[in-house]
């Protein structure tokens, strides 16, 4: 709160006279602007509690933290944070008065064990959390006593609320949230892969700006596949020499140079040279010059970054993430001889649903250009994942480990639905597949992973620049291993056993309330939001998505402490390795759409049971500025169950 205070208080356009200090009137904009409303005449009336010293003076910074936080601590009476602490550790101490500290002993034996489910947690835990959270400075209108001499025995009432807010009670669990190294031993096969289509666009597919910085944006945010539609483009007049370009091919797209690509995600590598592999997926509509002139780029610019795959480990299972790091790898065409009918030539992304429908083949890609400019031996050499077409699951599985397939959404949904699809599991167990949008999202929609995923599908590549639901949900699946781009898919997906099934459950969430909520997209100015959480489980049965959705009330004017604490909403999870709840902060407009705020993505897998936090990102998957403390607090029940009961 302080932070959040400072960033406010510190504001010229408020302090107008630079004496350091507010007056009520200034601390009218200063409620405005943290979302917390309250009528001139009741503002005025609590100002004028204030010792006349004060009031002559104006609230300091360090006034101005206690007065908020008296804000706060005078709706304790209705406030979930009051009703746990009593209800845990009980309303009176042993000597009878009420209860103004609970014990280390306490806090792990009632709260921890039996009711937040920890394990793995010691005393000798606790009293570090203690310790830390006494240092914390909260504003102290509340407890009686201070707790210097024994900061590591108790703990007060506001600073197990600081507890109960905090990262370390998230609900995604930290065991899985972190990078755990010893797991990126594995086959390219065996993660999903953080995925990007159409990596250049900055917003529409017919004619927005193509961007480098675009692949930037991605990187950061954890995509290790990015799209490159490359085409011919002009001959520079002076060397002679083609210049590849990349665009999205037939529309008003912008273009730019393929180099300027390469260079960005060498500058990329230079600053994090202990990135995982990046993938680059080669749309490749070029003519054999243009090729070579791809191929030397590559190799010049990117140097030892660039991975040329030998022959002999073309055999056998596909590399390991850990054996590439610090690597670019190509998907594009690698014959083993003459382009034919089976080779998927340039990964056209077309909606290929009609050409299963007619011929019993899909094909993603323009046979008769492919065939007529052929693929430059010095670019085929130095690519590992070559994309074939596809005729049926027994011929697929049959190939190198190195042939890959790429489905639009449409067939994604059509493959999954036949009897057949335990195949395609098995299929993604030792090769890939990349799955894309519908060529009818003009708009750069986004379409659900949850299909894809359940399917084994490594990379689901989404439109990064539209930040629409499927992305927030991408966002949660990889948050995960440290944000590294490469999750283990579970182990339903990546073994043999058919009779492993998909373990269900029974979820139950309690939305309590919410912290420093800001305005939409951080803006400073505006009134005051009035919030409610939609929460959405995304989840998949039999080769179909499932997704339910319950939304809570609106509290009117209030982003800073809004309270809910009604219903208790159930979920009934059939995929518990997949599935992924949704938690969204929307503002309450009735003459307009409703505004996005902020959420979180937390895969089921992830979860953890209790009174826990929730850390709400914004729409870049960002927690800076305005959104540093951004967070709810719910009640989190997970029983598992047979899926025959769901």
């Amino acid at each position: 709160m302080l932070l959040l205070c400072s960033n406010d208080f510190s504001n010229s356009t408020l302090i107008q006279d630079k004496s350091n200090t507010i007056d009520c009137k200034e601390l009218q904009k200063i409620l405005t602007r943290i979302n917390f409303y309250m009528k001139k005449s009741q503002l005025k009336d609590a100002y004028h509690k204030l010792d006349e010293s004060i009031r002559k003076k104006g609230l300091s910074f360090e006034q101005c933290c206690t007065f908020l936080h008296k804000l706060k601590h005078d709706t304790w009476q209705t406030k979930p944070v009051n009703q746990i602490w009593f209800d845990l550790f009980g309303r009176f101490m042993n000597n009878g008065t009420e209860r103004q500290k609970v014990s280390a002993e306490s806090f792990l034996r009632k709260f921890l064990l039996k009711q937040q489910k920890e394990k793995d947690v010691e005393l000798e835990d606790v009293r570090q959390i203690f310790a830390h959270l006494n240092q914390l400075e909260i504003a102290n209108v509340a407890s009686s006593k201070a707790l210097n001499s024994d900061s590591h025995m108790y703990i007060d009432k506001d600073h197990f609320e600081a507890y109960l807010m905090s990262a370390e009670n998230d609900v995604f669990d930290p065991k899985k949230e972190r990078f755990d190294q010893n797991c990126m031993t594995h086959s390219l096969s065996e993660y999903w892969i953080n995925s990007s289509h159409n990596t250049y666009l900055t917003g529409d597919q017919l004619a927005s700006q193509s961007s480098v910085e675009m692949y930037m944006y991605a990187l950061y945010r954890g995509c290790r596949c990015v799209e490159l539609d490359v085409w011919d483009g002009d001959v520079d007049t002076d060397l002679g020499l083609p210049i590849p370009i990349v665009y999205h091919g037939h529309t008003m797209t912008t273009k730019i140079p393929f180099s300027d690509i390469i260079d960005a995600v060498k500058v990329f590598l230079s600053f994090n040279p202990e990135s995982y592999p990046i993938i680059f997926s080669l749309e490749n509509h070029c003519s054999i010059p243009f090729q070579e002139v791809m191929a030397e780029q590559l190799l010049t610019i990117l140097g030892d970054h660039l991975y040329t795959p030998s022959e002999s480990t073309l055999k056998g299972a596909l590399p390991s993430p850990e054996s590439l790091r610090g690597m670019v790898v190509l998907k594009g065409r690698r014959p083993a001889g003459p382009i034919n009918e089976e080779d998927n030539p340039e990964d056209g992304e077309i909606d290929d649903e009609e050409s299963l429908l007619h011929t019993g083949e899909i094909s993603t890609g323009n046979v008769d250009t492919a065939v007529s400019h052929g693929v430059a031996p010095e670019l085929a050499t130095m690519t590992l994942f070559h994309g074939t077409n596809f005729k049926n699951w027994d011929t697929s599985i049959e190939k190198p480990t190195y042939h890959m397939h790429s489905f639009s959404e449409s067939t994604v949904r059509s493959l999954s639905k036949q009897t057949n699809s335990r195949q395609w599991i098995e299929y993604n167990r030792t090769h890939l597949t990349r799955t894309f949008p519908s060529g009818k999202r003009v708009d750069s929609s986004n379409y659900s992973p949850m299909v894809a995923w359940s399917n084994g599908c490594q990379m689901v590549a989404l439109n990064f620049q539209t930040p629409d639901s499927p992305l927030r949900i991408n966002d949660g699946r990889f948050r995960e291993n440290g944000g590294c781009g490469y999750i283990l898919k579970p182990c339903t997906l990546t073994t043999k056993d058919e009779f492993l099934k998909p373990v269900s459950s029974r979820l139950s969430i309690k939305v309590l309330n919410g912290s420093c909520l800001p305005k939409p997209k951080g803006q400073r100015r505006g009134e005051c939001i009035d919030p409610y959480v939609k929460l959405s489980l995304y989840d998949e049965k039999e080769g179909k998505e499932v997704c339910t959705s319950y939304t809570t009330n609106y509290v009117v004017d209030n982003g800073f402490s809004p309270i809910w604490n009604q219903d208790k909403y159930t979920f009934d999870v059939c995929n518990a390795a997949v599935a992924i709840l949704q938690l969204a902060v929307w503002d309450k407009d009735i003459h307009s759409k409703d505004n996005f705020i902020a959420s979180s993505s937390v895969p089921i897998s992830c979860m953890r049971q209790g009174f826990r936090s929730v850390r709400l990102f914004d729409s870049n998957n960002t927690r800076s500025g305005a959104f540093d403390f951004a967070s709810l607090l719910i009640e989190v029940k997970i029983k598992q169950q047979m899926l025959e009961e769901i």
